[in-house]
């Protein structure tokens, strides 16, 4: 029953070095991006990679995550199976059967029952993808009936059927003890034995079979998708350490190239992601781009840079131009081919967040599309038009309307407002360009400014010299004038003597809590739900009665304030204390909520594909029959209200959590 040891060593061979040449083909491509630390904080990184890479967290957030969750655990049991199987075909004499009884018999029991496990879900992974496809495993270049996914699945299968059939033959020959193994016991007797199957040549033949299948499957592993087994666990203690509530910042010097529009200047860590994607489909399901018709895919990006990569990897090696361009000017990307990544589909992003708090093996999907954007932007100045005259604004007049710096401070008109003095005001109201100039935000600042006066906060603003804070700047790629913005805000606030801020917008409140330290300014920020719901809990903030007029009150989650930044408890902290309940819930909620569609500077552009986001939202709002729509960001009333007009949502209110809470104030 022994194999011909020389006749597998030379095809072991064969199949290890088509496996070594493979990996360093690809491996050796990661080299060309630029540098990168990804190696700090270790036992955190090492902690996070048990959790999400062996403990499959986020894979078993939908039902066939279970199934992924066997085959993946499978895999690791049985790789200690398959090195035994390899060493011995070396060393026949190299086995299991050298171990003590007790050992080897509680490994084989193991074995046996992992193989079954393993067998069962290939076979439902078969079915899903025959009868039960989701929308999720098709798109322009994966296929949920796709070739390479049947053959992946058809050598786990031979592997499994291979290993029962030789622990059959060995048991039917009286070489291993059926006790030890339930299911290869259960084919021996009753399939081997009834069949007059000759042992010693099924044992042959299951050995090859499972040489064979084994030894491909390592050959075909670094050529194929399925390359993530290999690099999907390092990813996951690769992958950033913060929430991508940031940007990295650029170095502005003559003659430099900034963003991204070639891979080599992706990071080293951005390529190895590449190698790293799953296609399992679940970034493609949260994206709010991709599920209202858009051109983008965040699955197709990542796709897009592996196979663009690939195709330029050994010109760029060479020092020559890449022939494949990685960003297609056409919109829809026809023509030049599968690795680049169309224009409108890179501007169509809202940096929600959605896809990366998915993805199972930490992927960063997001920071990727705005070095691209930065490419278009400072190299190429190639964006959508109305981009120009929101950039041409801020630049200079510092807010996205172009209007003059001193009508910031005319929603106060009536109100006793204090400017900021060091050392006599605690808080900074940092109002934002919404806050200051739109008309219906200019209420929610009335009411934050109502507030904080009844709960004693001392407080105050800039006034006129406050500066736009330069969101969607940076999030659209224009990172230069953002660098500009930056250092003259973070002086402002220096000289000022700022410690701490309270802002009413998500974006203001995540770009200075968290852009602004790469400017060396380490500030208090905290966003108003977070003040109000310390204040009511606190009793410093005493409410005459109880909000009861809202009706059903049915609360939206900032992305911004929530996946980028965790703040997800405040806002329903205050808005019960204010109301003597809890807000209902939209079925997408907390971190699964879906964005309005103004994020990523999409606020300041047109939607010319497929449905408008915040429609899509308001539809799921209108599910809920609410009577009141409570929001805590500028950017997402305007676009609730906006949507309730066009779907003619009949009385339904929109209020930000700070008007809910000031009508508590009024006897």
């Amino acid at each position: 029953m022994s194999p011909n040891p020389k006749l597998f060593a030379v095809l072991l061979l064969l199949s290890a070095s088509a496996f070594v040449i493979g990996c360093y083909r690809r491996f050796s491509l990661v080299a060309l991006g630029r540098p990168e630390d990804r190696l700090d904080a270790p036992g955190t990184r090492f902690s996070r990679m048990l959790r999400l890479a062996f403990g499959q967290q986020r894979v078993l957030g939908k039902p066939f995550g279970m199934n992924h969750f066997v085959i993946f655990w499978s895999f690791i049991i049985l790789a200690a199976a398959n090195a035994e199987f390899l060493v011995s075909g070396l060393a026949p004499q190299v086995s299991l059967a050298a171990l003590p009884v007790p050992l080897q018999h509680a490994l084989l029991f193991l074995f046996d029952l992992v193989s079954m496990a393993a067998l069962v879900c290939v076979l439902v992974a078969f079915a899903r993808r025959l009868f039960f496809a989701e929308p999720s495993l098709s798109s322009d270049y994966v296929k949920a009936r796709s070739p390479e996914a049947f053959l992946i699945l058809s050598l786990i299968a031979l592997l499994m059927l291979a290993y029962f059939g030789l622990h059959a033959a060995r048991i039917a020959a009286g070489i291993e003890d059926p006790a030890a193994m339930p299911v290869s016991a259960f084919i021996a007797a009753n399939l081997v034995a009834p069949l007059a199957i000759d042992p010693a040549t099924l044992a042959v033949w299951s050995w090859w079979l499972h040489a064979l299948a084994l030894l491909s499957f390592l050959a075909y592993l670094p050529q194929s998708k399925h390359m993530h087994i290999l690099t999907a666990i390092p990813n996951c203690f690769l992958a950033g350490l913060e929430r991508p509530n940031t940007q990295p910042r650029e170095e502005f010097t003559r003659g430099g190239r900034f963003g991204a529009g070639r891979v080599d200047e992706f990071t080293w860590k951005d390529l190895f992601d590449s190698f790293s994607c799953t296609e399992c489909g679940r970034c493609q399901d949260a994206c709010p781009a991709a599920g209202t018709g858009k051109s983008l895919n965040p699955r197709s990006v990542i796709h897009a840079l592996k196979t663009n990569l690939l195709a330029n990897g050994a010109s760029l090696r060479a020092g020559d131009a890449p022939p494949q361009p990685l960003i297609a000017a056409s919109e829809t990307g026809a023509g030049a081919g599968e690795g680049s990544a169309a224009e409108n589909a890179i501007w169509a992003c809202t940096t929600c967040g959605a896809c990366m708090s998915v993805c199972p093996v930490l992927i960063e999907h997001m920071p990727k599309i705005v070095k691209m954007r930065r490419h278009l932007v400072q190299m190429k100045a190639s964006f959508p038009e109305e981009l120009a005259t929101f950039f041409e604004n801020v630049e200079a007049r510092s807010n996205p309307w172009g209007i003059a710096p001193t009508e910031r401070t005319k929603w106060h008109a009536n109100l006793q407002v204090r400017p900021f003095e060091q050392g006599k005001t605690e808080y900074l109201l940092y109002v934002g360009c919404a806050g200051a100039y739109d008309a219906r935000q200019k209420q929610v600042t009335v009411a934050l400014a109502a507030i904080l006066d009844a709960a004693g906060v001392s407080w105050g603003t800039l006034g006129k010299d406050e500066r736009c804070c330069g969101d969607s700047l940076r999030r659209l790629g224009n990172e230069y004038v953002f660098d500009r913005t930056a250092r003259d805000n973070v002086s402002l606030l220096a000289e000022r003597g700022v410690k701490k801020i309270v802002t009413q917008c998500p974006h203001c409140f995540s770009t200075l809590k968290n852009d602004y330290r790469q400017y060396g300014m380490d500030l208090d920020v905290m966003h108003h739900s977070e003040l109000i719901a310390g204040l009511l809990a606190s009793g410093q903030l005493e409410l005459k009665q109880r909000v009861a007029d809202l009706g059903r009150l049915l609360f939206h989650d900032s992305c911004y304030l929530g996946r980028h930044n965790d703040v997800y408890d405040a806002p329903r902290q205050a808005l019960t204390a204010a109301t003597g309940s809890a807000p209902a819930e939209f079925a997408r909620n907390a971190e699964r909520s879906f964005c309005c569609g103004a994020g990523g500077g999409r606020m300041w552009q047109e939607e010319q594909e497929g449905e408008r986001i915040n429609l899509n939202r308001v539809k799921e709002a209108l599910q809920q029959e609410p009577d009141t729509i409570c929001v805590s960001c500028p950017y997402c009333l305007t676009m609730m209200e906006d949507g309730l007009k066009d779907l003619q949502g009949g009385s339904v209110r929109v209020k930000d959590l700070a008007e809910v809470v000031v009508e508590g104030l009024r006897a």
